[in-house]
C-alpha cells in the first residue's frame, strides 16, 4: 500500500512539473504572440533625435527603427565623433533608446538625451571608469 501511494505521489509530482513547464512555455508564446499583434496593429511612426556629448565615448548603441516593438534592432556606432546627433523613425510602442558606452580610467564623461518634437523625453549624465546604461524612454505613441 505504501509503495503504491509513493508511486502515485511521484507520478503526480512529475505531472505537475510537466504541466508547469508547459504553462510557462505557453505563457512565453502568448507574450510573443501579443507583441507580434501589437506590432501589426500599431503602425504609427514617430521621429526622435538622439544626442550624445562628453568625452571618451567608445561606442553608441541605439534603437534605429528595425526589429519588433518588444525586440528592437540595436544599431552601433564605433568611436563616434562627439557631439553626436541622429534622428531616427521608430514605430508604435518601440521605445527610443540611446546607450553610449565609455571605458576610461581617467574619468569619462557621458551625456545623452532623447527629444521628441522639441520636448526632452529622457536625459542622463555619467562619469567614471565605465559608463553605460544611457537613455531609454517610453514611446510617445498614444500619449499625444
Amino acid at each position: 500500500m505504501k509503495r503504491t501511494f509513493r508511486a502515485a505521489c511521484m507520478l503526480a509530482a512529475a505531472g505537475l512539473a510537466v504541466g508547469l513547464t508547459a504553462c510557462s512555455k505557453t505563457a512565453d508564446k502568448a507574450a510573443d504572440k501579443a507583441a507580434e499583434q501589437v506590432d501589426k496593429v500599431v503602425t504609427e511612426t514617430y521621429d526622435v533625435t538622439y544626442e550624445v556629448t562628453g568625452k571618451g565615448v567608445d561606442s553608441i548603441d541605439f534603437h534605429g527603427g528595425g526589429g519588433e516593438a518588444m525586440k528592437p534592432k540595436v544599431e552601433t556606432v564605433q568611436k563616434p565623433a562627439l557631439p553626436w546627433k541622429k534622428t531616427v523613425t521608430l514605430r508604435g510602442i518601440m521605445p527610443p533608446a540611446v546607450m553610449p558606452v565609455a571605458a576610461d580610467p581617467s574619468g569619462a564623461e557621458v551625456n545623452c538625451k532623447i527629444t521628441y518634437k522639441g520636448k526632452v523625453l529622457k536625459e542622463e549624465k555619467g562619469q567614471g571608469l565605465v559608463t553605460a546604461g544611457g537613455c531609454i524612454a517610453v514611446s510617445p505613441v498614444g500619449s499625444n
